[in-house]
């Protein structure tokens, strides 16, 4: 994995995307806010700041108030690698993060996804 060019990947450019998978399968933008919000801990008008400001993924990442404590919960596979192997932090999370995106996509029930 090359993580440097991820970590610059701006935020305000994968969101759409991840609110357009999730649209696709019949899912909202809100449940989209609401699985990455439980990931990060970012009230509602934090993570506008993050996106009106561009922030990167790392800043994204780096300025999250808390990582949610149940995101080590978060296993499996997404993009052909294992969550819970990924050795760097940083990436850890952002597969989290796609991995969330993901379950919902794939119509889980939102109590499952947020590990509760």
């Amino acid at each position: 994995m090359k993580n440097d060019r991820v970590y610059k990947i701006l935020f305000a450019s994968v969101y759409p995307m991840y609110i357009q998978k999730a649209e696709k399968k019949g899912r909202t933008k809100e449940e989209v806010d609401t699985v990455i919000l439980w990931l990060t801990g970012y009230s509602e008008s934090q993570f506008k700041d993050q996106i009106e400001k561009k922030s990167d993924l790392q800043t994204f990442f780096d300025e999250a108030p808390k990582l949610n404590p149940n995101a080590s919960k978060i296993t499996g596979m997404i993009c052909g690698y294992r969550i819970e192997e990924i050795e760097d932090p940083l990436m850890r999370k952002i597969r989290y993060m796609d991995k969330l995106v993901d379950e919902l996509a794939k119509g889980k029930k939102m109590e499952k996804i947020l590990r509760e």
